[in-house]
């Protein structure tokens, strides 16, 4: 079956190219330019993946996202612009993003990411019970003392690498092979936010920082 896409892009030359690159792709996409048409054609029909541009007319990709995130949605999310600095990043991330793609890009890259990203939204993944932890397989719902986590897709498998492997510590470069097997991602700061989104939603201290080289799941004190 297609998968889905909405695409919001108001630069036509890039949104012409990218489309093209998607469809060829197999993906069936929905080209939007201005961000109200998108939050309006969100709500009624079903997307399995949004590509956002941050800077487009009438609702920017920030606060489009913020809309759709107060309706209690979650779906797979990549971000795209020419904003490079850490903060807008940063800002994107803590919106719960699964990506976010510096322009100019390759589209033969954001294929590869979407790909990565509609992989972990599929690929059955076994029940794991750790600590107050249940992970799910068929729903990809986590849940902590029988509450659900409301994670994102990226977050899930963050905590399901983590969560499976107690004591383990991992590198940060380890975790990116992990969400992003077949791609290099030079910027680790990456998980660092997803890290501290997971810290949001369950008790900081499963999640233990080893300082130096990256993250382990265990109990310990907060």
């Amino acid at each position: 079956m297609q998968k889905k896409i909405l695409y919001l892009e108001d630069d036509l030359t890039i949104g012409e190219v990218v489309v093209e690159y998607m469809e060829l792709a197999n993906y069936s996409v929905d080209w939007v330019t201005d961000g109200q048409i998108a939050f309006d054609l969100f709500q009624r029909e079903h997307f399995d993946l949004l590509v956002f541009d941050i800077i487009v007319p009438t609702i920017s990709g920030i606060s489009l996202l913020e809309k759709i995130n107060a309706l209690g949605e979650k779906v797979p999310t990549i971000m795209l612009s020419a904003l490079g600095d850490e903060a807008t990043q940063l800002q994107a991330f803590s919106l719960f993003v699964d990506d976010y793609i510096i322009k100019p890009f390759s589209p033969v890259l954001l294929l590869k990411r979407m790909e990565a990203i509609l992989r972990r939204s599929t690929t059955p993944i076994p029940l794991n019970r750790s600590l107050n932890f249940v992970i799910e397989q068929q729903t990809y719902q986590a849940y902590y003392q029988n509450k659900s986590l409301q994670l994102t897709l990226t977050e899930f498998s963050l905590l399901e690498k983590l969560a499976t492997n107690p004591q383990r510590v991992f590198t940060r470069n380890m975790l990116l092979t992990h969400l992003f097997p077949d791609d290099h991602y030079p910027n680790d700061r990456i998980i660092d936010a997803h890290i501290k989104n997971l810290r949001k939603k369950i008790p900081k201290k499963y999640i233990k920082t080893i300082m130096g080289v990256g993250y382990q799941f265990a109990e310990g004190d907060d």
